[in-house]
């Protein structure tokens, strides 16, 4: 029997937890949903990711508005995913930053990632009349972009780590209080999507980059924050998913055999240890597929459109 696609039958609301992990520096989680932040400057506010409407984005600004209400001067965006950013317009930013390879992605394929997400995970989608458009940065970033809070609050330090997740993501790194905010190059005991990726990029150099850091707390993309020896193991956890699926996958691929036999053994590979955590069902067809393009010599990530997702879904999952 075919499973459910994606995540179109996971419509139960999850709880979201605000965490205050420094003064100034806010995370907030939801059993696996996508994760954002905040830090306060010392009369403005930065804001981590968006969320995908932005009315859903308005609940999390309403909770935030307990603690602080200074505005948002910038809205950072790791990456370029519908679910991260499509709800910027809420946060009524003087700024909005991405790298700059992001914004060339959101050109060219940011409205096919719209509709394949919307398809993919219509819970994440509250009100999405809400959404007015792409969202386009007003600056954008190469390498580093520092970010200084006033007053002793100390900076932000905005960094491109390398090709992961997708080609542009950045991190959020704050050096005075050692805490980090990672977007989706890592995971806290949730799978990884890894559709859009670079896998041998990702799993070696990029993820080196991240742990060099010596983050004490790290907020991933999704699952809980981790913290003191639970940050190398969030690192660590990422880093095993993508070489044990790398592994799988190549061994089939060498071997002749179909893409289908390779997502059965990459299945086969990680459900015991994953199977239960956040996502794993819905992103696994697609991580398996973006990897065997690379072992195809296919550099570059296939555009993902709505039509796509069920075909490989049909294939791979049915």
């Amino acid at each position: 029997m075919s499973k459910p696609f994606a995540s179109s039958q996971d419509l139960g609301e999850k709880k979201a937890t605000v965490e205050v992990l420094a003064e100034g520096v806010y995370a907030r989680t939801a059993e696996g949903d996508p994760n954002v932040g905040a830090i306060e400057g010392e009369d403005f506010l930065v804001c981590f990711e968006a969320q995908a409407t932005p009315a859903a984005a308005q609940e999390w600004l309403a909770e935030l508005r307990t603690y602080t209400d200074k505005p948002v001067r910038y809205l950072v965006l790791s990456h370029y995913h519908a679910v991260r950013v499509l709800g910027a317009s809420a946060f009524d930013a003087q700024e909005i930053v991405m790298h700059e390879v992001t914004r060339e992605l959101v050109a060219e394929r940011g409205q096919q990632d719209w509709d394949s997400e919307y398809g993919r995970m219509p819970r994440l989608f509250k009100d999405p009349e809400s959404i007015p458009g792409l969202t386009w940065p007003t600056v954008t970033f190469s390498d580093r972009l520092t970010i200084p809070l006033g007053g002793d609050r100390g900076d932000l330090v905005l960094q491109y780590c390398g090709r992961g997740h997708t080609e542009g993501d950045i991190v959020a790194w704050l050096p005075r209080h050692r805490i980090l905010f990672a977007g989706d190059l890592v995971e806290s005991k949730a799978a990884l999507y890894t559709g859009d990726a670079f896998h041998r990029d990702w799993v070696g150099a990029t993820l080196d980059r991240v742990e060099a850091l010596g983050a004490d707390q790290l907020v991933g993309g999704r699952g809980a924050v981790a913290t003191g020896s639970g940050v190398t193991d969030a690192i660590a956890q990422t880093r095993h998913f993508l070489s044990e699926m790398i592994t799988a996958v190549s061994a089939v691929h060498e071997r002749g055999g179909s893409l289908k036999e390779a997502f059965d053994e990459a299945y086969a590979a990680l459900a015991d240890e994953y199977g239960q955590w956040p996502i794993f069902e819905h992103t696994l067809p697609f991580d398996v597929a973006r990897f065997w393009d690379e072992l195809d010599g296919i550099e570059r990530p296939v555009i993902w459109t709505a039509e796509r997702d069920r075909a490989v879904w049909a294939q791979l999952q049915g």
